[in-house]
C-alpha cells in the first residue's frame, strides 16, 4: 500500500518546534517579556483589569436598581474582560523562552483561553451597541428586551466565543500541515487566523456603524426638539453623548486595530520580523481595551457611581474597624509590658 500521501502529524512535538519553523526568535522576544518596565506594566494592567471589572460585577450584583437588560450585558462584559485579565497574565507569564517547555496541548489551552475571552468581549461590545441603538431609537430609558432574550443573547455570545476558541483544538490547526502554519500563532493554520481577523474586523465595522447611527439620530432629534427645550441644555446633552460615543469608538478602534491588522497580514501574506518582536505590546494594547471598558461604560452612570461609593465606604469602614481593633490590642499589650508585667513579676518575687 502506498503511504506517500498520508499526512505526517506532529502531535508529540513541543511548541518550540513550531516556533523554530516560523522563524521566531524567542530569545529576543524573551528580552521584551522579561524587561522590568514591561513586566511591571503587564502586572499593573492585568491586576487593574481584574480589579475594575470585579468592581463593576459586584456593583451590578448587589444593587437591584441595576437589574436591567443593559446592566446584564454590562455585567457580562465585565465577566469577559475579567477573563481577559486573568488569561492575559497567564499567557504573558508563559511566553518567551518558557514556550520551549510547553507541549502542544498546553499551548492550545493557553491560547484558547485568551482567544475565547477576547472574542467574547468583542461580541459583547457589539451586543451592547445593538441594545443601545434599540433603546435610544425608541426613546426609552431601558431596553424593552426581556430578561429571557438577554440571557439567550449572553449564552449565544459565549457559545460562539467558545466554539471559535476551541476550533484549533478540534482540528483547525497546522499540526499535520506545516506549510500552512501561521507566523504570529505558529500552531494555528493561516486560514484560521485569516477567518478570525476578518470576523473581528466585521464585528468592529458593525460596532462603528451602530454608534455612528446613534450619533446621527440623536443629533437630528435634538435639532427638532430645540424649539421645545432650552437650546443650551439640548446642545449640552448632545455634546455629552457624542463625546461618550467618540470615546468608546476611539478606544475600541485604537486598541483592536493593530492586532487585527497583524492577524490579517499574517493570514494573507508574510509578517515582518520587526512586527513579531512587538507582538507582546500589541497584545497588551488589546488587553487595555478590557481595562478602559469598565471606566467608559460606567463613569457617566449615576447609579453605578453611587454603588461604587457605597462599596468603597463599606471597605474603608471595615478597614478602620480592623485598624482600631489592632490599635487597641497593641495599646493593651504595651501597657501590660510597661506596667502590669513588671508589677506582677515583683508580686510573684515577694
Amino acid at each position: 500500500m502506498d503511504n506517500t500521501n498520508v499526512p505526517v502529524c506532529y502531535y508529540n512535538q513541543t511548541a518550540m518546534f513550531f516556533y523554530n519553523l516560523s522563524g521566531r526568535d524567542l530569545i529576543v522576544e524573551e528580552q521584551h517579556y522579561r524587561s522590568v518596565g514591561f513586566f511591571i506594566g503587564v502586572l499593573l494592567t492585568g491586576v487593574s483589569i481584574i480589579f475594575l471589572n470585579g468592581l463593576v460585577l459586584t456593583a451590578i450584583v448587589i444593587n437591584r436598581r441595576l437589574h436591567y437588560p443593559f446592566y446584564y450585558l454590562l455585567g457580562n462584559l465585565a465577566v469577559t474582560d475579567l477573563c481577559v485579565g486573568i488569561s492575559y497574565l497567564v499567557i504573558t507569564c508563559l511566553s518567551g523562552v518558557w514556550t520551549s517547555t510547553v507541549s502542544t496541548s498546553q499551548w492550545f489551552f493557553r491560547q484558547g483561553l485568551i482567544d475565547t475571552s477576547l472574542m467574547a468581549s468583542l461580541m459583547n461590545l457589539m451586543a451592547i451597541a445593538l441594545e443601545r441603538q434599540q433603546t435610544i431609537f425608541t426613546m426609552q430609558l431601558h431596553s424593552k428586551m426581556t430578561n429571557q432574550r438577554i440571557i439567550l443573547l449572553i449564552v449565544a455570545v459565549w457559545i460562539m466565543a467558545i466554539l471559535i476558541g476551541l476550533s484549533p483544538v478540534m482540528g483547525w490547526n497546522c499540526l499535520c500541515d506545516l506549510s500552512s502554519c501561521s507566523e504570529t500563532l505558529p500552531l494555528f493554520s493561516r486560514s484560521y487566523v485569516l477567518t478570525i481577523s476578518i470576523l473581528s474586523l466585521l464585528i468592529m465595522f458593525i460596532v462603528v456603524i451602530l454608534y455612528t447611527c446613534i450619533c446621527v439620530y440623536v443629533w437630528k432629534k435634538s435639532r427638532r426638539m430645540t424649539e421645545h427645550t432650552s437650546r443650551d441644555q439640548s446642545k449640552g446633552t448632545v455634546v455629552s453623548l457624542m463625546n461618550t460615543v467618540l470615546l468608546i469608538l476611539g478606544c475600541f478602534v485604537l486598541c483592536w486595530t493593530p492586532a487585527l491588522l497583524l492577524l490579517l497580514l499574517d493570514g494573507l501574506h508574510h509578517v515582518p520580523q520587526k512586527l513579531l518582536v512587538v507582538e507582546s505590546f500589541i497584545l497588551t494594547l488589546v488587553a487595555c481595551n478590557s481595562l478602559v471598558n469598565p471606566i467608559i461604560y460606567t463613569y457617566r452612570d449615576q447609579d453605578v457611581r453611587t454603588t461604587f461609593k457605597c462599596i468603597f465606604c463599606c471597605f474603608c469602614q471595615h478597614f478602620e474597624t480592623t485598624w482600631d481593633a489592632i490599635a487597641i490590642a497593641n495599646i493593651i499589650t504595651n501597657i501590660w509590658n510597661l506596667i502590669a508585667k513588671p508589677l506582677s513579676s515583683q508580686l510573684i518575687t515577694k
